[in-house]
């Protein structure tokens, strides 16, 4: 009887399925549900010819922008939808949705319908034919932003452009632009660096690429809104200076270290005044004022921290109540040990405000490092 032999050799049968996307474009939404279809027929209309495909990254939006996104992808298999359960940000959104994909070029675009779809494939056509790895769509035309800005807005965004200039490496008229196309491998070469914090993902890039990227840009007209609310708040202003702040302080100290410093020097106003409040308005010694003073500052460090220094990671409902009380009980913790260790710097040295220092600076770490742990763990 003869064995049969199996050709080890052999190479695998070739298979020839439907080519994947050369193209993906990644809409980041928050409460866009009436602009998921008109882009992808936008898209449909001016990628002719492009195997595309278009990600929404959707952070849990409560108007059901997701469920619309999967509607679509139905019936469209160019159409895909990732949906982000607690977690917030355009900058980490656009980074799974890379990820995500496999295509060879990247664009991101607002899914609020006011960046130029048109101008995709030229970006397109740049990125394929030359050595440019970045094509941008500038909002500058002659030193003049589009019409779908406010006097306000153009204000903001000119500031935001030149203090932007203070951290790259680039001379870009619009480097808060949110409307772009790179290779795929520029984002793979930044990835691990990006800092993931607000909006300005283009910032990001730049910012963290290991080297110099050859960019164009090209000049277009912003649109107005139609739908929804514009995303543009004090906050998101902070956070765009959080990024800069970290992209040029970051290797030092850890920027979220230097926000809960700072939340911890508001503190310290809000103990005074509220202990100079209760001793001039009430009847209660010290003790007790400085107790009250004391819980205040307390909370008023939990809530700041929890609108500022975690906003990625904020809080919400019941998770708030949980939140203080293992945030007051490590700062708790953290006051003791402030206490035992400048005792002891106190005796070695007989410097008062060295011990001082050195006690609140051991306590702040502590801090930091218990409540991101325990307050405000990343999910």
């Amino acid at each position: 009887m003869q064995l049969a032999t199996i050709d080890l050799k052999r190479p695998e049968p070739v298979r020839t399925p439907n080519r994947g996307p050369e193209l993906t474009v990644i809409a980041p939404t928050f409460n866009e549900r009436d602009n998921v279809g008109p882009l992808v027929d936008k898209l449909a209309a001016t990628l002719q010819g492009v195997r595309w495909e278009v990600i929404f990254v959707d952070d849990d939006s409560p108007d059901g922008t997701a469920d619309r996104a999967r509607e679509i992808a139905r019936l469209d298999s160019r159409v895909r939808c990732v949906q982000r359960l607690g977690r917030r940000g355009l900058t980490s959104a656009c980074a799974e949705a890379m990820l995500a994909s496999s295509s060879p070029y990247i664009a991101i675009i607002d899914a609020d319908l006011q960046h130029d779809e048109t101008l995709l494939p030229r970006m397109f056509e740049v990125l394929r034919k030359g050595d440019t790895d970045v094509v941008i769509g500038s909002r500058y035309t002659e030193r003049n932003l589009s019409e779908g800005f406010s006097p306000v807005r153009q204000a903001m965004s000119f500031i935001a452009t030149r203090l932007a200039q203070t951290i790259l490496r680039a001379s870009l008229s619009d480097p808060v632009s949110g409307f772009f196309m790179a290779k795929r491998e520029v984002f793979e070469g930044s990835i691990r660096n990006l800092s993931g914090i607000g909006n300005k993902i283009l910032v990001d890039v730049f910012a963290s690429s290991k080297r110099p990227l050859q960019f164009k840009e090209l000049a277009y007209q912003f649109k107005p809104r139609v739908h929804g609310e514009s995303k543009l708040d004090t906050l998101t202003v902070w956070e765009y200076v959080v990024l800069l702040a970290d992209k040029m302080f970051g290797r030092f100290v850890p920027i979220r270290f230097l926000l809960f410093s700072l939340v911890g020097g508001s503190g310290v106003a809000v103990h005074l005044a509220t202990l100079k409040l209760v001793l001039t308005a009430t009847s209660y010694d010290f003790a007790y004022a400085q107790a009250f003073a004391t819980l205040t500052a307390a909370i008023s460090n939990f809530f700041l921290n929890n609108w500022l220094t975690y906003r990625d990671r904020r809080l919400h409902g019941w998770s708030v109540v949980t939140g203080l009380i293992s945030f007051l009980l490590v700062c708790s913790v953290g006051a003791v040990v402030n206490v035992a260790f400048a005792e002891q710097v106190f005796q070695v040295t007989k410097i008062w405000w060295l011990a001082g220092i050195a006690g609140a600076a051991v306590s702040s770490i502590l801090n930091y490092s218990a409540t991101a742990l325990f307050t405000w763990r990343k999910k």
